[in-house]
């Protein structure tokens, strides 16, 4: 077991404790009502009443269709899936980059064998990797044939993993029962409009039945055929996540719309993304100045829209070769030439064990969480803030400040926590010494926030951070995240409530557009 496991100070309750939050979590599925409005909380997958048993095991430990189980289990993705049968504005796809962050890119391109292989190796590996999916670097449906043999090869190998894939929707109504036939109960479409007018501004063509259609045209036929496949994935009960890409002054306003027409055809999940647009990147938006939008304006589109169906807000827009955590990529463990030389031994017991251990660490946060929850109770305040914290995960506050390649942003009101985003930012800690330039970068991307909870940090940091006006929180290092949280806000309110200090509003922060992950 290692250290994201086991730790000195979030303990698992005793025997008792724990006997009754397990009975809790059997009775509601793992999922409460928040914040009195009566819809089920459960990470990102929620519906408006608790889950049914059969909804919650497909849930529980997929890290992205579920927020709280994010911090625990990984994913992986496979580029078997090179072509693609549209164009995006905000696409370039590249398939031989180590430096960028983003969909559409990855290192090497896999056979389906050579991907089966590296599943193996990765689970292996990384036992709470528990989702294999395929997200390109192309779309999985304009190649079926590989995508396909993927699917078949890792269900016979490693069956306790989780099969996802990721499609523009196009070709989706053509492949949907062989879609249930490899039980994949995981699709995630990227939806970005349902009006054709505002689709043109999008999508340059598609190509379809041996023909390129372009304009008005092309999006109609690409928005119907969107809508067309959700339906029928939902009539089978596969679970839908809803990716839409937020571009101000193109979509931004139309997505509540979009919202709602994905809601009504049983949409599980609906996850907001914001523009990537660096110019370095080669598309279309990033070379004509097309801008992302802010944290706020992000946050404030996401809030909007939540009233309406749950909404994913821990995407980290993976590469199409991406491994580990959200937030970490181990893509560079796995390369194909590494692989071929690993001796890989898939146990699947033991992987079984492992996960285990870490269901009983999610079942300690609860109890932590729930007990410091508590003591709000009859604290009446109209305040909400954010908080950043720096985690390397399970949930816990366990990651030194400058060694920080992003931070965790949570809402904190006397409802509890609540997880809203995450920052990107680049390193501070440059082996040894602090990048005043790259420290600049953090407290722009956390400016919205009144306080970052870090393991640890130096003093150079801790001072400018002050004089910015965010508060940099170490004494709750290796606690869970939500417990200190809640704890460091309840003292917040008695300070503001005594009059020893007044609560100010923080100005907005930067999303990051460079999405890199070196420099090449």
């Amino acid at each position: 077991m290692d250290a994201s496991v086991q730790h000195e100070q979030a303990t698992i309750p005793d025997g008792e404790k724990l006997s009754a939050v397990m009975q809790t979590i059997a009775e509601h599925k793992g999922c409460g009502t928040s914040g009195g409005s009566g819809k089920a909380s459960c990470g990102s997958g929620a519906g408006q009443n608790d889950l049914p048993p059969d909804i919650w095991e497909k849930v529980k430990n997929h890290p992205c269709y579920s927020e709280e189980a994010h911090h625990h289990y990984a994913r992986m993705h496979v580029a078997v899936a090179p072509a693609c049968n549209i164009q995006c504005n905000y696409c370039n796809r590249k398939y031989d980059c180590a430096n960028e962050s983003r969909p559409g890119v990855v290192s090497e391109k896999l056979s389906p064998e050579q991907a089966a292989k590296k599943v193996l190796a990765v689970a292996s590996t990384i036992p709470q990797m528990t989702v294999l999916g395929i997200a390109g670097p192309g779309d999985p449906l304009a190649n079926p044939e590989k995508t396909f043999k993927t699917f078949e090869l890792i269900a016979k190998t490693a069956p306790d993993i989780k099969l996802c894939l990721s499609t523009n929707g196009l070709a989706l109504p053509d492949h949907v029962d062989t879609i249930a036939g490899f039980n994949v109960d995981h699709v995630t479409i990227t939806i970005n409009m349902v009006d054709p007018e505002i689709g043109a501004k999008i999508y340059p063509w598609v190509f379809w039945k041996h023909k390129r259609y372009t304009g008005v045209e092309a999006a109609k036929l690409l928005t119907d055929r969107q809508l067309q496949g959700l339906e029928m994935l939902t009539e089978r009960g596969i679970l839908c996540k809803v990716n839409s890409v937020m571009i101000p002054g193109v979509n931004d306003k139309h997505l509540v719309e979009v919202n709602k027409a994905v809601k009504s055809r049983g949409a599980f999940l609906h996850n907001i993304m914001p523009l990537i647009s660096s110019p370095e990147h080669g598309t279309v938006f990033g070379l004509t100045g097309q801008r992302g939008p802010t944290a706020q304006e992000l946050k404030a589109l996401q809030d909007e829209c939540e009233g309406e169906m749950n909404m994913m807000r821990h995407c980290r827009q993976c590469r199409a070769d991406a491994v580990g955590l959200l937030g970490e990529d181990r893509s560079a463990e796995f390369t194909t030439d590494k692989i071929m030389a690993m001796e890989v031994n898939y146990d699947i017991d033991s992987r079984k064990a492992y996960q285990a251990a870490v269901e009983e660490e999610r079942v300690a946060k609860v109890v932590a969480k729930q007990e410091e929850l508590a003591s709000l109770a009859g604290q009446s305040s109209d305040i909400k803030l954010l908080v950043a914290v720096a985690t390397k995960g399970s949930g816990l506050i366990n990651e030194h400040f400058g060694h920080a390649k992003e931070f965790q942003v949570y809402e904190l009101s006397t409802a509890g926590a609540k997880f809203v985003g995450h920052r990107r930012v680049d390193l501070y800690c440059q082996g040894g010494y602090g990048d005043e330039d790259s420290l600049e970068t953090v407290i722009r991307a956390i400016n919205d926030c009144h306080a970052v909870f870090v393991a640890k940090i130096g003093g150079c940091p801790k001072s400018d951070l002050l004089a910015a006006g965010i508060e940099p929180v170490d004494q709750y290092a290796h606690e869970f995240i939500e417990k200190s949280a809640i704890a460091w806000f309840k003292d917040y309110l008695e300070k503001v409530n005594s009059g020893e200090m007044a609560h100010v509003v923080r100005g907005d922060a930067e999303i990051r557009q460079g999405a890199l992950i070196s420099v090449a």
